[in-house]
């Protein structure tokens, strides 16, 4: 039996995490409140440790955006927990867990270009450098060169984040 390699445990990720949350900081160092909106399920428990890391380091205040993407078929309706008219003509940051095809990100850039922001990002934790689109991760943790059948699976458990290579 192979062990699976872990490519971040929880003490690398607490570091990506809180390195991410102070990029996002000084990008934002004029702003009084900022949303980061996560794609779920990952990228929005992700989005929750960055809202808070970004609370904790900051007087920013941060609202957290749930975004539900159709991971098998993005280009359907993407919905989020807060209105449009509460992201807009702010900062916002769309959060990830793994950047691989780049598909649903690409598909959650596109639904916020619809309302006027004033500055958009990405982040994820691991990015593994096989897109099919033109998108990138303007904050993330790792990146990763991996082979296109192998996969990435961020687990967030407490007291026991991990991004193991399946």
């Amino acid at each position: 039996m192979t062990s699976t390699p872990v490519i971040l445990n929880k003490t690398q990720i607490a570091h990506k995490l809180r390195r991410i949350a102070y990029q996002i900081y000084e990008a934002n160092v004029n702003e009084e409140e900022i949303i980061i909106a996560g794609i779920k399920e990952n990228g929005y428990t992700f989005a929750k440790k960055l809202k808070r890391m970004v609370e904790k380091i900051s007087p920013i205040k941060v609202t957290l955006c749930a975004v539900t993407i159709d991971k098998k078929s993005p280009a359907s309706s993407i919905t989020t927990s807060i209105a449009a008219s509460d992201y807009k003509n702010k900062s916002l940051v769309l959060v990830d867990d793994v950047l691989h095809s780049g598909t649903t990100l690409i598909y959650g850039v596109r639904h916020f270009l619809e309302v006027p922001l004033k500055r958009f990002k990405t982040a994820v934790l691991v990015d593994r450098n096989h897109k099919k689109y033109p998108i990138k991760a303007d904050y993330k943790g790792i990146s990763l060169s991996t082979s296109i059948n192998e996969n990435v699976a961020v687990i967030f458990e407490t007291g026991n984040d991990r991004a193991i290579l399946e």
